[in-house]
């Protein structure tokens, strides 16, 4: 015996389904994904990489305002340096009151039983959605209409096997 939910309307009703024979076609083949076409449209992504020489949890104090080759002609390096610097701006703001925690964290680890870190955790998942919420804003402002979208990517580095946080 199985149950069955119809729909969401009938959500608290219950249904009892008949048995079905065993005597079944056999099922039709799965189609694996790597087997479907790549939309022609969607672009490979642009990583905008960290270029700061501080790192907290990844996430570097500024990222490199040099316009990629890659957007000629599907936006305006001006657009493109003026959204950079929002971005950096923010870190500027938020990221040595990040650092001077996690100095004072790793200080006091050892009392704390690692507690003392908390509170850079905190504060850095705090800047990353500010940061999200500055991308949305942009996205909405300005890249939504030109067919762009901004985020906030983990990433692998290159040079090591630490994870990075990258504007796409």
């Amino acid at each position: 015996m199985s149950v069955l939910l119809p729909n969401m309307a009938d959500f608290d009703t219950i249904y009892e389904l008949e048995e079905e024979d065993e005597e079944q076609d056999e099922p039709e083949p799965v189609v694996r994904s790597q087997e479907l076409p790549r939309p022609r449209d969607a672009p490979d992504p642009v990583a905008v990489r960290g270029a700061g020489h501080i790192t907290v949890f990844g996430l570097s104090n500024k990222f490199d305002t040099e316009f990629p080759s890659v957007l000629t002609g599907k936006v305006a390096p001006e657009e493109f340096k003026t959204s950079i610097s929002r971005v950096n701006a923010c870190l500027r703001k938020n990221l040595p009151v990040n650092v001077k925690w996690l100095l004072c964290g790793c200080l006091c680890c050892c009392c704390t039983l690692g507690c003392s870190l908390w509170p850079v955790v905190c504060l850095n998942k705090r800047t990353r959605r500010s940061i999200q919420k500055l991308l949305e804003w942009e996205n909405n402002r300005l890249y939504h209409k030109l067919g762009l979208h901004w985020k906030l990517s983990k990433r692998k580095c290159e040079t090591s096997n630490m994870m990075e946080y990258v504007s796409i």
